[in-house]
């Protein structure tokens, strides 16, 4: 096991379950950040409970919801390396009197010391069907890092290959990267949908998972090979599977032993994969 990965496990205790590239935890992410004293994180991707009354979730008044995540969203950039990135997804949330579905980013988007670099819109194909508004099929990921002079950044391992002209030269050289073209920041990526006929094929009891193809993305792009990642509402385990199979090194948390069992399922079912 890596060291880095060995010096967390030193101070987080016990895991829930561990492999040779993953440490998971069962328990509040705050109490368990909260064990850690120095950075030790590549990079955060997570997707917290958008306070609108989940089966994982205590709704809070928003004030109170705002400032929790401000909490977590702190230590996670005490945690994190001077290059390293914090990815965040959040959907909708209504505001009394002021809104009724209004973008969680409006509301979280200053509420840490990271500097944001980037939203990125996830467009998905599949949703819910409105009758008096437009039919929502889309949320957002903010990029946040935690110095935007030394951020680390690949591009060419998410390359769009998708290019109208791929062979256009100019002055005698290629006007487009060999690899593909960048994504750019609206990424159609579909949903990890369920039901009887149309079930993703991904799909775990988890009521709110994360597509693998969207999390590839951002591991791909944000952190190197070697790379410890982490998960502080890990669910079903995607980010951690994700960065599994691209050979990061990985930490997920989480306060419900249900998901946990998901993940470690999908964690065990990705090694036979790769061997």
């Amino acid at each position: 096991m890596n060291e880095r990965i060995e010096a967390i496990k030193a101070a987080l205790g016990k895991p829930y379950y561990e492999s040779a590239e993953t440490l998971l935890y069962h328990g509040d992410c705050l109490e368990l950040m909260g064990r850690l004293n120095e950075p030790a994180f590549d990079l955060t991707v997570t997707s917290p409970p958008y306070n609108i009354g989940k089966e994982y979730e205590k709704v809070l008044p928003l004030a109170d919801y705002v400032a929790w995540c401000s909490k977590w969203m702190t230590r996670i950039h005490e945690l994190t390396l001077k290059s390293g990135s914090f990815w965040l997804n959040v959907g909708y949330v209504s505001v009394e009197d002021q809104g009724k579905a209004v973008p969680l980013p409006y509301l979280l988007w200053n509420q840490s010391p990271f500097f944001m670099l980037q939203e990125v819109v996830w467009n998905y194909g599949a949703g819910v069907a409105a009758r008096r508004s437009f039919s929502p099929r889309n949320e957002k990921l903010l990029w946040y890092v935690r110095d935007p002079a030394a951020y680390y950044f690949d591009l060419d391992p998410v390359r769009d290959p998708d290019v109208k002209y791929p062979n256009q030269k100019k002055n005698g050289k290629l006007k487009c990267n060999p690899l593909g073209k960048n994504p750019s920041d609206v990424w159609q990526v579909a949903k990890v949908t369920s039901g009887a006929n149309r079930a993703s094929k991904e799909r775990t009891p988890h009521p709110a998972q994360f597509p693998t193809a969207l999390i590839e993305r951002v591991v791909k792009s944000c952190s190197p090979q070697g790379g410890v990642v982490l998960d502080p509402f890990v669910g079903s385990g995607t980010t951690c599977v994700v960065a599994k199979e691209t050979k990061r090194l990985s930490v997920g948390f989480d306060v419900r032993s249900d998901y946990l069992d998901i993940a470690i399922r999908r964690l065990e079912a990705s090694e036979q994969k790769l061997f």
